[in-house]
């Protein structure tokens, strides 16, 4: 047996690191991890249909099925494991007391069909769900329905074309999106049938005032503004921006998606939003990525919630029940309809609501004074080493351009590969567009300060060790991982989507 060229050992492994064949490659003709009854002997109805082949699953015993899937894990970044600082999309550890909340009998076990009578509790959290929501942004109405962030922005828009035919104005066609924006919102614009126009940004990285109120007109029916914007700053001017677009008959679409910066300390109603999605998936605490399921509530303003969808929940004497339609708003033209099948994603809202109440509204300020206070520490302690985007202080994450690369010959992907090796999850990289080479950087509000200071070491580290000359170090990186650096280009124009075997060898033909 030889050694591993890469590795230098007999096995391939590196320590704990489990190098294994694709669970395809481990299959052994007839070997089973169950052992099942001959099934009955009945007609068959397939006729003609019935497989003649084998299926092509692999046969694994049971161990070895649970040896794979528990090395595949082992191999994931996880916020259990360590500071997760991806830019934008306020990452944070979520309370175990949510997950045990979530599953408790009569929560966990609900059916969407049951009669209304026999989920009386559940309806009677959506309603406390929607309460806080409520205050918490300051505006009268909320649907609860949008299953993600994205999705709300399509009922936020939706709800603002309705208003519009309402009122006899659906020529108005444009909607103003900020060059830094979401790229979802200007996406969502389109779909609904809207022209994009971008309002760029000024030196200060927030939307210039001029340059939008320039663009306004008859036929504008909206803006579409992400505050704390995606350059981790505060819209400082976004009072006389809600007034601007008010004052030519449009209105204003708040994204949430930074909601954790603010909650507690700024009502988007008092600004002049008229309807904004929050993703109880970031700030309210359930586990966020892998593609699970989200909610993206929206609350709207007194003049749109006529527009909002159905359904919803009303509290009255016979207890709580949900409104399904809604004849008035049909006949009137107020109604677009449902956004989604029943009401929406019942674990987000235990999460969300479980998350409220063991915080309080005091607890939920400090969210957004620890989520202010850690970008901030972050920001001055790299700033001498890297280069902060913009001058003055942050919001809940700090972004920084890669000028401090130049003459390096190291790129800000060059950074992201080597910490990974650092044990680092690399943050938002080359986001948002408006800074060249982007690093964006959100620590959130639970990371401790000896947490902080390590990160910030690594870094301070990297950007020393880039300046110095080392590029082959950054250019190998990550040397440490399972994987090495891929082609991410032939990956993503060629990729390799499934295994298939060789018809020659058996082995994996790609």
């Amino acid at each position: 047996m030889t050694r591993d060229p890469v590795t230098g050992t007999f096995s391939g492994n590196r320590g704990l690191q489990i190098e294994e064949p694709l669970i395809f490659e481990q299959d052994a003709p007839g070997r089973t991890g169950v052992d099942l009854p001959e099934p009955p002997k009945i007609k068959s109805r397939l006729g003609g249909l019935a497989r003649k082949g084998a299926i092509g699953l692999p046969g694994l015993s049971e161990p070895q099925v649970v040896r794979h899937y528990t090395r595949l894990s082992q191999k994931n970044y996880a916020i259990d494991m360590g500071l997760y600082p991806l830019g934008s999309c306020t990452m944070k550890h979520n309370p175990r007391l949510n997950e045990k909340m979530v599953r408790l009998p009569g929560l966990a076990d609900l059916h969407p069909l049951q009669p209304v009578k026999t989920v009386q509790g559940a309806l009677e959290l959506i309603d406390k769900l929607a309460h806080w929501l409520k205050t918490l942004t300051g505006m009268p109405a909320v649907a609860l329905s949008p299953g993600a962030g994205a999705h709300g922005e399509l009922c936020g828009i939706m709800a603002i074309r309705a208003a519009h035919e309402a009122k006899g104005e659906g020529h108005r066609k444009r909607i103003l999106v900020p060059e830094s924006a979401h790229g979802t919102n200007p996406a969502t614009a389109a779909g609904v049938g809207y022209a994009v126009d971008p309002i760029p940004a000024n030196d200060r990285g927030r939307v210039d005032l001029a340059a939008l109120k320039a663009k306004l007109g008859a036929d504008v029916a909206g803006i579409m503004i992400t505050n704390p914007n995606t350059c981790g700053l505060f819209e400082n001017d976004i009072m006389e921006i809600a007034d601007a677009i008010h004052g030519v008959g449009g209105y204003f679409y708040g994204d949430g998606a930074n909601f954790n910066a603010i909650v507690g300390r700024v009502r988007p109603g008092d600004l002049g939003v008229d309807c904004m999605h929050i993703n109880l998936h970031k700030t309210f605490s359930t586990p966020h990525g892998g593609g699970g399921p989200g909610a993206g509530p929206v609350v709207l303003s007194a003049a749109l919630a006529p527009f909002a969808p159905l359904p919803y929940v009303v509290h009255g004497p016979n207890g709580f029940d949900l409104v399904e339609r809604n004849d008035h708003a049909q006949a009137t033209g107020q109604a677009f309809g449902r956004l989604k099948s029943f009401h929406g994603q019942m674990g987000m809202f235990v999460r969300a609501l479980a998350y409220m109440m063991s915080h309080g509204g005091d607890g939920l300020r400090q969210v957004a004074n620890d989520a202010v206070l850690n970008a901030n520490y972050l920001m001055a302690s790299l700033k001498d080493d890297m280069t902060p985007a913009f001058e003055g202080p942050c919001m809940h994450e700090a972004l920084f351009d890669d000028d401090f690369l130049k003459g390096t010959d190291v790129s800000t992907l060059d950074i992201a590969k080597a910490m990974i090796d650092e044990g680092y999850h690399p943050m938002t990289m080359y986001f948002p567009l408006v800074v060249h080479g982007a690093l964006l950087i959100e620590p959130t509000e639970t990371e401790s300060r000896d947490s902080l200071d390590q990160f910030i070491a690594v870094m301070k580290g990297l950007a020393r060790r880039a300046k110095s000359g080392d590029t082959g170090y950054f250019h190998a990186a990550p040397t440490l991982t399972p994987r090495r650096r891929l082609d991410e280009t032939a990956a993503a124009r060629k990729p390799v989507l499934r295994w298939k075997p060789s018809p020659i060898t058996g082995e994996a033909a790609e």
